[in-house]
């Protein structure tokens, strides 16, 4: 890592940072800034137990065995397809967290995007406590939640608690582009919301797109094929004018 940035971006897993910022974060370092892509959630299962809810993402992600390892090079491969500097925190994806009785603390879709389980409350606050210590930065950028991932939810409170209104918060790609997510997060002409829009050229769509294709056990998720990749974050990007962050006025 480099002692300052220019952006710090806050990714809560091993594909946030590129699905949401991958266009700008590319342009940035294009021209010479220094980005870090600091994911939280990317650590190894702490135990043997998790949720048959993640055995099915297993099943589907085809990795074999070291599951979050090889995740972890697919982001390292992003990272240096947009220019960016990365940094993996050690946290477990919800999918994996358990409570004092070994018990997956989120079982399903539903829990995932629902309220933030009591067992996870202290991460907040313990999250809080090591982005305090993060290199300067010129800004930070959280995800604003739309989707309600409680991973998503857990990085926006505790960059909240460190860095106040300071903070920028990018879109979370693809939930974003779901008819009424953003509305359910950002209410229309809210007086408490500033967007900053943020032009894509056509070589920025690319090296976003081929930074998400680098998540080989990801794209199937969220695409059927490049085409379709292509096809998504194009429309998207037409749609608001390349990448739109937000801010608290």
């Amino acid at each position: 890592m480099n002692e300052q940035y220019d952006a710090i971006y806050l990714s809560p897993h091993l594909d946030d940072a590129a699905l949401s910022c991958g266009g700008q974060i590319f342009q940035a370092t294009a021209v010479g800034q220094h980005i870090l892509i600091l994911t939280i959630m990317a650590g190894n299962p702490a135990g043997s137990a998790q949720s048959g809810y993640a055995d099915m993402l297993h099943e589907r992600w085809q990795l074999g065995a070291d599951v979050v390892a090889q995740r972890r090079v697919e982001d390292i491969a992003a990272s240096h397809i947009l220019g960016a500097d990365y940094l993996h925190w050690a946290v477990p994806d919800c999918i994996y967290r358990t409570d004092a009785e070994n018990k997956p603390l989120y079982e399903d879709w539903a829990q995932i995007t629902g309220s933030i389980h009591p067992a996870d409350e202290p991460l907040v606050q313990a999250l809080a406590e090591r982005l305090a210590q993060l290199p300067r930065h010129g800004r930070i950028i959280a995800p604003l939640t739309v989707g309600k991932h409680v991973d998503h939810q857990i990085v926006r409170q505790a960059a909240e608690i460190v860095f106040g209104d300071d903070l920028f918060y990018y879109e979370d790609y693809p939930y974003v582009q779901i008819p009424g997510m953003l509305t359910e997060i950002i209410p229309p002409e809210s007086p408490e919301w500033t967007a900053v829009t943020i032009p894509l050229s056509d070589e920025a769509l690319q090296a976003k797109a081929k930074a998400i294709e680098a998540y080989v056990s990801q794209v199937s998720t969220f695409f059927n094929g490049r085409a379709d990749l292509i096809r998504q974050i194009s429309a998207y990007a037409e749609k608001v004018g390349g990448e739109r962050l937000w801010r608290r006025r």
